[in-house]
Formats: C-alpha cells, structure tokens, sequence
C-alpha cells in the first residue's frame, strides 16, 4: 500500500494497527535478542507505516521516529509458535518469522540455502513478529505470557 505521494506504507492491504512480537520460550540472553532484532528490523522494512514521527528534544536535536502504539513481546512454546503462525496467516495478519536456521548458518547465502531444502511446517520458529488487526492479533496471542 503506497500513500498519495507514492511513499510505500504498508505489505498489506490496510494499515495495520498492531505489531506484536512472539518468541519461543525456550530461548534467552543474546540468541533471544538477536532473533527479536531481526524479526523487528524486517517488520519495520515492511511496515514503515508504523513508525511515528521524529521526536526533537529541547536542545533541537532530532531522534528518529519510534512505533506510537508499542510492541508487545509475548512468549510461547515452539509448538504453539508453529501454531500461531499458520493461524495469523488465515486471519490476514503479515507474519515475519525467523527459523532455527537463522541462527545456525554463517551467512544469509547459507540461510537462504537451507530454508529452500525445509518444507513450512517442519521449521523451527524462534520468533514471529504478527502485523495486522488489533483485535485479531490480540484474539490470537491471549494464550501467551509476556517476555521476563
């Protein structure tokens, strides 16, 4: 979806009006935190959308723009994650999802060769970042707990 000056906005088909963030359980520390970071940089790509003004301190310098309405970072077992996943799908959410394999390559060319060889429903989800319907993706994630 592009705006009237041709800016793109959003992948889907109306603008979203929730981002949550959903990760497996099992996973802490960095692994943790380099799977958020990845998922978060892609949804931000295809939803600039989503990201609010530029904020301009008292001293006049500017900072660049943060996401007005939060996101919620939630938790699930891998299972569920799986789940998850195809259900927001069928409800019309953007899925960002990141696989085992993410981690476990040494580069992006190894990724993308390995995730060819993986068929969607025998991946290892560490996280998944839900973009879409408030009240969808709140429906879809009431199960889960919140990041400690």
């Amino acid at each position: 979806m592009y705006n009237e000056n041709n800016e793109f906005l959003t992948v889907l088909d109306e603008i979203p009006t929730r981002c949550t963030i959903i990760m497996d359980s099992a996973l802490s520390g960095g692994l943790l935190a380099n799977a958020i970071a990845v998922i978060s940089l892609t949804a931000g790509k295809r939803h600039p959308v989503l990201l609010g003004a530029d904020l301009v301190d008292a001293s006049g310098e500017t900072h660049p723009g943060l996401i007005p309405t939060g996101i919620p970072m939630l938790c699930t077992d891998g299972d569920s994650l799986k789940e998850l996943r195809i259900k927001a799908k069928e409800k019309g959410c953007d899925v960002v999802d990141f696989s085992v394999e993410g981690q476990k390559t040494k580069n992006y060319q190894e990724y993308l060769e390995v995730t060819c060889s993986i068929p969607a429903e025998q991946m290892q989800y560490l996280g998944i970042a839900l973009i879409g319907s408030r009240n969808v993706i709140n429906k879809l994630t009431k199960n889960c707990e919140m990041i400690k």
